[in-house]
This record gives C-alpha cells, structure tokens and sequence, in this order.
C-alpha cells in the first residue's frame, strides 16, 4: 500500500472502529471527511482489507471512462468519443490512481459527471417547458456534483470550477446558465453534508476546525515539496501520459484553428486553465493533474484521428515508433545481462513495449491490403495494444498494488502472518510511514501505548527499533519475532 493511500486507509479505520464518523481525532482535522466516509462504508459493507480500500476509486474510476465517452459523444462524435474513452482507459497515472485508495478519483468522476450534465442541459431549448423542467433538474444535479467535491477533495475543487468559467459563459448568450437558480441551488445542496459537519466539528473543537482547512489550503498554495518547481507539470505530465499527451497537442492545435469549434471553451479552455492553475500553486504533485488526463486523452483522440486523414504523416510516425521498437527490444536485451534484480523487474516491460510498437510499422507496410476503415482500426489497435500489454506487465509486477513489497513480505511470513491476524498487538508509540502500514496491516490493535512496559505479558507489540534499548523500555524482557523498515514486532515475556 502507498504511503497516501495508508494515511486514507487508516484514518477510515479509525473512524470505523471509533464508531465517531463526524470528529474521532483527538484535534482538529485538516481534510473534509468525505473519502474516509466512503473507505469506511466499504470496510462495513467487505470488512477492513485492501479491496475496500480501492474498490470506490475501481468503481468511480470505471464510470469516469463511460462519463468520457457520452462527453466526447456531444463535443466531438462518437468515433472520436470511443478512442478517447480507450486512450483514457491506459493512461499510466489515471490507471494507478484508479487503483489506490485515494480522493483523487472520485473528484474527477464528480467533475466529469457535473460537466457531462452541464452538456446535457445545454441540449435543451428552453422554449419548451417540459424540457425546461429537464434543463433546471440537469443544472441542479450539477450544482450537486460540484457541492459535493467540497466534501470529498476539500478546496481543491474550487480549481476545475474556476476552470470551467469560460464554458460556463460561452453557454450564457444562448441559456443563460450562470443565471440560472437551480445550478447554484444544487450546488448549495451538495454543499449540506460540508456544512454540517464543519458545524458539527466546531461545537467539538471549535474555530480550530476551520482554521486547519483553511491553513492546509495556504500550506498547499505556498509551500513548495520535493523541488517541484513550477516547470513540473511540463515535464511530469507528458511523462506519466506517454504517448498521448504529443497527440494531445495536436488536438490542441486543431481545435484552437477550427473557427467554428462550438465546444472550444471546454476543450480548450478548461486544460490550459486548469493547468496554469495547477502550475501557480506552490505545492506540485503528479496527482494533483489527474482532472487533466481526460482532456489530454479527448484531445488525443482528436490528433490521432487527424492523423488518419493524412498519408505522409502516419508513415513517418509508424516508422519513428517502429525505430523506438526496435531501440527498446535491444535495451531490453541487454538488460538481460546486467547483474542487477531492480532492473530485470522491468526487462519484460521494456521488451514487451518494443515488440509492441512494431505493430505500426507492419500495418503500414501492409496497408494495401486493407479497406480503408480496417487499415484505419488495424493502425489505431497498433496504439493501444503495446500500452495495453505494457499495463499489464505492470500491473504484474506490481507497479499498481505493492508499494511496499518489504513490508508486505514480512507481514506474509508464515511465522508473522497469524500473528497479524488474529493476535491482539499494542502499537509502542507507533508513527511515520512504516507507521501508517502498521496500523492499517495490523488486524486487531489492542492498544496505543507510550512505553513497552505497558503491554501485559505474553502480549504482542510493534515497537521502533531504535527505542527498545532506550532506558524506559530496556528492563522489559522480549522475544523478538522479526524486524522490518526500523520497526520490530515482539512478544512480551514475564520476568524470570
């Protein structure tokens, strides 16, 4: 389990076992509650383990990829809407988040969805009335989404909101939506659960309650982590889209020079706002994108169906990624030979995308034998198979699933497992990332204790490595069942 995901996990654990699903910290918290709600509904609904943990982000996740589809379907057409759903589908970063317990994803499914209703009640005319009531409902389903992003991804959805103003407007000459009542009503709606719980928290902790909201909000906007300077997201997120995003930019360009492109506001507008957003907040993370990558892979969908239409060009792209194909099988050869396991790990993947990309090049070598609309299927599956087949190398060596592959060995070891699950285990001043794995992995916590000295005997604990021999636990005799990342798991025994 990654470390965000953990810190996710544990605190929805603590609210479940607590029981206290409106205040269980012991001060005032930092985030609205709303992913912790939802992890520790599927604790009660598949009991605590790592499926309920990623289950919501799989389910939510999976709907985003058809809510994408039905957008691109109204903006664009529907061929156009289908490569864009299945480009969406492999985006590296998108596919690992869908797979972590994290709010990420339900935001971005939030987003779409308000979006996807927005389109749909801009199909209304107004002039009807019973397609008026439809309209109103539409807007007022999206106030909600909107709302309830402020209960699941705290401030951070006021971003997509504010990217999403030139849509908005481009819609007011013929709807007048930003007149409209019942889109600020909905969002007022879905602001209630918010409301009620900061209300709820300030009669327990008082005005810390909102002040720790709002200083996380400036900590995020002003302090920069891991050197992540403003220029990450130009480099980081082409990385983690590879190839799409180069297609996206083509798409990008098309649309800016189509005069007449009716959706330009939010196939334009909305990701280049978003991203200038994203680029001016001080604290710069690859997850704080994910509300891009359905724009890149619409956008993609656009270039590389653009691509289609022009002979020279698809030549010289299936032969560049044939030559890239071929670069990576001898890369992926000579990995074979280097004494290092951290590399052979990634040996099949390099080989796997170079046999991968050789598709393009072969299906435009044999172009002439294909209609048309085969060749134009043969020559877009030459894209998605290799990143297809590269997930699933992926997902096999568990780049999805296993953070902490350390970790998750010693806690499987045929000594250590029946421990961790059913034995009662004190938790010795426990904290950090180590931490945060400790707390979720271990099944039944009988206690959090400051000292060794106050776990019974014949007891488990998990205690840090470095603080068993300090002076205040050192006269405490233990059995030592197995030590991993600083942290030792040990029986207390009785005194001779």
């Amino acid at each position: 389990m990654a470390h965000d995901e953990g810190l996710y996990a544990t605190r929805a654990r603590f609210m479940f076992d607590s029981g206290e699903w409106i205040h269980p910290w012991n001060s005032p918290h930092h985030k609205t509650p709303g992913i912790y709600w939802i992890i520790a509904l599927f604790y009660k609904l598949f009991g605590v383990n790592e499926l309920s943990v990623r289950l919501p982000s799989m389910i939510l996740g999976t709907l985003s990829i058809f809510i994408l589809y039905e957008i691109g379907k109204i903006i664009l057409d529907r061929k156009i809407a289908w490569l864009a759903a299945a480009i969406f589908s492999v985006e590296f970063l998108w596919l690992q988040y869908c797979r972590l317990g994290t709010p990420d994803v339900s935001m971005v499914f939030l987003v779409l969805s308000g979006i996807l209703l927005l389109l749909k009640a801009e199909l209304y005319p107004k002039q009807y009335s019973k397609r008026y009531l439809t309209y109103n409902l539409l807007c007022f389903l999206s106030g909600i989404c909107f709302g309830l992003g402020l209960l699941v991804r705290s401030f951070m959805i006021i971003l997509p909101i504010i990217a999403l103003i030139p849509f908005l407007i481009s819609l007011q000459r013929q709807h007048s939506l930003l007149k409209n009542p019942y889109l600020y009503i909905g969002f007022i709606v879905g602001l209630i659960p918010t409301v009620i719980w900061l209300w709820l928290s300030y009669l327990h902790y008082g005005n810390g309650s909102i002040f720790q909201l709002l200083d996380f909000v400036f900590q995020v906007g002003s302090t920069e982590r891991h050197g992540n300077g403003i220029i990450f997201y130009m480099w980081n997120v082409p990385a983690k889209s590879f190839p799409w995003f180069f297609f996206a930019l083509f798409g990008l360009f098309l649309i800016i020079r189509r005069p007449q492109a009716k959706y330009k506001s939010i196939l334009v507008g909305f990701p280049v706002i978003l991203f200038i957003e994203l680029s001016l907040i001080s604290t710069r993370l690859s997850h704080y994108s994910l509300c891009l990558f359905p724009f890149i892979a619409l956008l993609a969908a656009v270039g590389l169906d653009a691509l289609t239409q022009v002979k020279i060009i698809k030549g010289y792209v299936s032969y560049s990624f044939g030559i890239i194909g071929i670069l990576l099988l001898f890369a992926g050869i000579i990995t074979l030979f280097i004494d290092d396991l951290e590399i052979h790990k990634y040996t099949t993947l390099i080989i796997v995308l170079g046999a991968g990309w050789l598709i393009l090049p072969i299906v435009w070598i044999q172009r002439h034998r294909f209609d048309t609309h085969a060749f134009y299927q043969y020559w877009l599956a030459g894209w998605l198979i290799p990143v297809w087949f590269g997930l699933a190398v992926l997902g096999y060596i568990g780049a999805f699933n296993d953070y902490n592959p350390e970790f998750r060995k010693f806690i499987e070891n045929e000594t250590v497992a029946p421990i961790i699950q059913s034995s009662p285990i004190s938790l010795v001043d426990v904290g950090g990332k180590t931490g945060v794995l400790i707390n979720f992995y271990t099944k039944n916590i009988a206690a959090r204790v400051n000292t060794l000295k106050e776990v019974s005997p014949n007891n488990y604990a998990w205690i840090e490595e470095s603080k068993i021999n300090e002076p205040i636990n050192s006269h405490v005799p233990y059995r030592a069942i197995g030590t991993v990342k600083g942290y030792s798991l040990v029986q207390v025994i009785e005194n001779p």
